[in-house]
């Protein structure tokens, strides 16, 4: 038996995954592969061989093609989509050959630069953005940048590797510099700024950087590198390479302004779409592009539902149990019988926490000392901190109409309603939306065909047409709104005391 439909592939950090649909993109099969950084490195360094990748991609299709005949079903892939951990920096001769070890999104050698770019530029230019690393670099390994022609991401690579193609997807390409949302490619004023921090280069960082593509346009073509590689025919349509988080975002068919896809886990990210560029630079918004081009204001928590887990695994017990803690957090009043908390296990650059170990419960007495309100203390807490970012988006205009919920919180749909109002907006938990980043990319995937075919669907209508299922929704209660924007505020107020709180509890230097 045949089965027409389509291939994504996601790069991840850790492994590579792929995926096969059908045409209405059931996902049919599955495989996976792994792949190690690259050993004895110094702490804060991560790099990764790229020839792994392309190696475990094989192996994954190995994978996928065993279940499919396990089956006794044949796929005919009608294009393959792809994405990839953003912000890594892949450098390549003119020849197309790598001439160093990918840094990958995580590698923290080049905080200095961003500031540096971040200042000059005028917009934020986190560590982790590729031309921060390229900066780095060419500063520090000028043997090796004299050799590079060609700057891409890992998803970038992997397409050039596929297609013979230097190209990228808008959202893959906003990790590397900023776009331009007027001309829909990179930001030329901005580049020429940039070329005058690089003069003694020899080269201008925009003679590097892949050709921009939206989504639907053309990604290239399997070569017969490319078709050896997935075991496919040469000439299969492959859609423009993207980035996770805006594969992430199409994979939980997030794409009209005022749509905030939340994923809530070990941290937590909002990934909030803009009608219009955000305007100055905030230490808590990061920037990118949805495959489509539309600005994403991202505002990322270091400090997840960590603090909240710790805490109802402590007041469980030994004789308890997660689940049965989860029902009093639920139950929990929405001011948590009036504790406060402060969830920085970790540090938290958004709300300008620099030091972790400072998780905290205030305001205990007899009456109020209870699991579901010192659990449920700790996740409105964390849902504060993420507001902090989210209120600078607010306070520009920014529509936010529904907030799309995923991720571990999930697993306790009720919390949907607290999240709902501490941000006075209606909240849903999709059913029938397939959360995950091999599935945006056959959603890509699809739509590179739709238009190959002539089809005119905008990249909203496109995704819209995939919802199914039956979503819960939480809207917004008054009361508990007012409840939560007491507490909100009295957080802010702990926020500006904790560098004391810290430095008591560093002691004397």
């Amino acid at each position: 038996m045949t089965h027409r439909g389509y291939l994504g592939i996601d790069l991840g950090t850790q492994g590579m995954s792929v995926i096969f649909t059908d045409e209405a993109l059931t996902i049919l099969a599955t495989g996976e592969a792994g792949y190690e950084m690259v050993p004895g490195l110094a702490a804060e360094c991560y790099e990764q061989q790229p020839a792994d990748w392309e190696a475990a991609l094989q192996a994954a299709m190995g994978s996928l093609r065993q279940q499919l005949t396990d089956r006794g079903v044949e796929m005919e892939v009608l294009a393959v989509g792809l994405c990839g951990q953003m912000h890594g920096e892949v450098l390549c001769d003119d020849a197309g050959e790598v001439v160093a070890p990918a840094r990958l999104w995580c590698d923290g050698r080049n905080e200095a630069e961003g500031h540096e770019l971040t200042e000059a530029l005028g917009v934020k230019c986190p560590k982790r953005m590729t031309a921060t690393r390229w900066l780095w670099t060419i500063r520090t390994r000028p043997d090796v940048a004299a050799r590079v022609a060609h700057l891409t991401t890992p998803s970038g690579w992997l397409a050039w590797r596929l297609t013979g193609s230097w190209n990228l997807g808008v959202g893959d390409a906003s990790g590397m510099f900023p776009i331009d949302q007027a001309t829909g490619s990179y930001d030329a004023s901005r580049l020429a700024t940039y070329d005058t921090l690089t003069a003694g280069c020899g080269r201008s960082l925009a003679s590097l950087l892949p050709t921009v593509r939206m989504a639907g346009d053309e990604g290239g073509s399997l070569t017969a590198h490319g078709a050896a590689i997935l075991g496919l025919p040469e000439g299969t349509p492959v859609a423009p390479a993207e980035g996770d988080q805006p594969s992430a975002l199409a994979g939980s068919l997030i794409a009209e302004p005022g749509m905030v896809a939340m994923s809530f886990g070990t941290s937590v990210v909002a990934n909030a779409v803009g009608d219009r560029p955000f305007q100055g630079v905030s230490q808590a918004i990061d920037h990118f592009c949805a495959p489509d081009g539309r600005p994403i204001n991202m505002v990322w928590i270091r400090n997840g539902t960590t603090a909240m887990n710790t805490m109802v695994e402590m007041l469980a017990g030994d004789h308890g149990s997660f689940d049965a803690v989860m029902p009093q957090v639920v139950a929990a009043a929405d001011d948590c019988g009036g504790l406060a908390a402060l969830p920085f296990m970790d540090d938290e650059p958004g709300v300008g926490v620099s030091h972790g170990g400072t998780a905290l419960v205030v305001g205990l007495n007899p009456d109020n000392a209870n699991a579901g309100n010192a659990a449920k203390a700790m996740l409105a807490a964390t849902m504060f901190n993420l507001r902090v970012g989210c209120d600078e988006l607010e306070e520009q205009g920014f529509p936010r109409t529904e907030i799309v919920l995923s991720g571990g919180l999930v697993k306790t749909p009720a919390l949907g309603q607290l999240l709902a109002d501490v941000f006075n907006t209606p909240v849903t938990i999709p059913d029938g939306a397939v959360e995950g980043t091999a599935y945006g990319a056959a959603l890509m995937a699809k739509y590179r065909k739709a238009r190959l075919d002539g089809q005119t669907l905008s990249w909203p209508e496109h995704l819209a047409a995939h919802a199914s299922g039956r979503p819960q929704r939480f809207t917004p209660r008054p009361d508990a709104v007012a409840t939560l924007s007491q507490s909100y505020q009295r957080h802010r107020r702990l926020l500006e005391i904790l560098p004391h709180l810290q430095a008591a509890l560093q002691g004397p230097a």
